[in-house]
């Protein structure tokens, strides 16, 4: 670690809140010329196959940050490095993005696990690390509720908790079967599921796990369709969720609906799972909006995503550029003289609304606020709004 590193770390910010005391006021990662952001991703693990619209979404917006002389002539670094969705790779590269690449922030780095497995380290070195793509409530938990970190990712528990009683409110559902991740994903989504069914005087009827990175899920349906139940909540990511929605129509199941956790509401679900996902319900954490029914705005976004990646832009790479600009736009209206201190203290007071938001969100205490999500279904291969926008903090079905 360098000799400017290991001074920064040892001064405190003074005139913040109380939380910040010990916390480090530094500016390594910015130069005059330069500022130094990373994240790392699952480039080679089991989410592989979602990463190409995060990484581009995030991408895009950085280079036209650049594009447009940077942020106060400064222009931005953006190191991109593999976690495989393994904690201990995680540590590994998170380790290198700080003592090696001397990152300012971390922006969106991916999973629940590699994300509780390292925030700790991250804040604790002084870093910022903005809306990372996981569990917020334990990544929270783990980095001792830290004010360098900004979390954007819908809470699984809450959200859960309030598509799960509209659906039972609305399907008349009588029996509900669980499919989940193990580890932090699913416990915080089977929170949510547990709470939505106590509202309803309701307990689970069967419930069965799997690990990160199985593809077979006969069993665990086979416990669902034994136990009869007439809706399957799944604590699943885009792979998990068209496995389990496949294996209900390979079998012939009629009579059961599947809802899936927010990460599984996507438009990848949708391109790759395609008719094994008609019918499949989804909690959204964000607008997802057909090219029919674009805006000017969003039609420019969508033809400059084209030109300079060669794919169609979705969902998801939207919402990445959307968390980017958030960012972004902290970093602005930070002023010429960045340093940690003063970029908390802009985001905390800041506020957005993105192409991909329900609504105007803020931060409170450091967590998106509210937390707008709606159900929706898969219906001739799109997502359609079935639930109004719901404000879980206001939800009372």
């Amino acid at each position: 670690m360098s000799l400017r590193r290991r001074t920064l770390l040892h001064s405190g910010l003074a005139g913040l809140a109380p939380a910040f005391l010990g916390a480090p006021a530094r500016a390594a990662g910015v130069s005059s010329g330069e500022i130094v952001l990373g994240t790392h991703l699952d480039l080679s693990g089991p989410a592989a196959i979602t990463m190409p619209p995060i990484r581009n979404g995030l991408q895009m917006r950085i280079d036209e940050a650049n594009e447009a002389g940077g942020i106060h002539g400064r222009k931005l670094r953006f190191v991109i490095e593999d976690n495989g969705s393994q904690p201990p790779q995680a540590v590994r590269v998170v380790d290198k993005l700080i003592r090696r690449d001397e990152v300012f922030a971390l922006l969106c780095p991916f999973g629940s696990g590699p994300g509780v497995a390292t925030v700790k380290k991250t804040v604790d070195a002084g870093v910022i690390c903005f809306a990372p793509y996981g569990a917020a409530a334990l990544i929270r938990k783990a980095s001792g509720d830290s004010p360098l970190l900004f979390t954007a990712n819908l809470h699984y528990d809450t959200t859960t908790a309030a598509g799960l009683k509209w659906t039972l409110a609305k399907l008349g559902s009588k029996k509900v079967g669980f499919i989940y991740q193990e580890g932090p994903f699913g416990d915080l989504v089977g929170k949510g599921v547990k709470e939505g069914l106590a509202a309803k005087g309701m307990a689970l009827a069967a419930e069965a796990g799997y690990k990160v990175g199985d593809i077979d899920f006969s069993s665990q349906v086979a416990r669902m369709r034994a136990a009869g139940v007439d809706l399957i909540v799944g604590a699943t990511t885009t792979r998990e969720t068209i496995a389990v929605a496949a294996e209900v129509k390979k079998l012939g199941w009629s009579g059961v609906n599947v809802l899936t956790a927010s990460p599984g509401r996507a438009g990848t679900t949708l391109s790759i799972g395609k008719a094994s996902v008609e019918g499949l319900y989804g909690i959204g954490g964000w607008r997802i909006t057909p090219a029919s029914a674009q805006g000017p705005a969003l039609k420019r976004w969508s033809d400059s995503y084209r030109q300079r990646f060669n794919m169609e832009p979705d969902d998801v790479a939207l919402v990445f550029y959307d968390y980017a600009s958030w960012f972004m736009q902290g970093l602005q209206a930070a002023g010429k003289d960045l340093n940690t201190a003063g970029l908390v203290k802009t985001l905390q007071a800041s506020s957005f609304k993105g192409e991909s938001s329900y609504d105007t969100q803020r931060f409170k205490d450091n967590h998106v606020d509210p937390e707008w999500c709606r159900v929706e279904q898969v219906v001739d291969g799109r997502w359609l709004p079935r639930s109004e926008i719901i404000d879980p903090a206001k939800s009372s079905l």
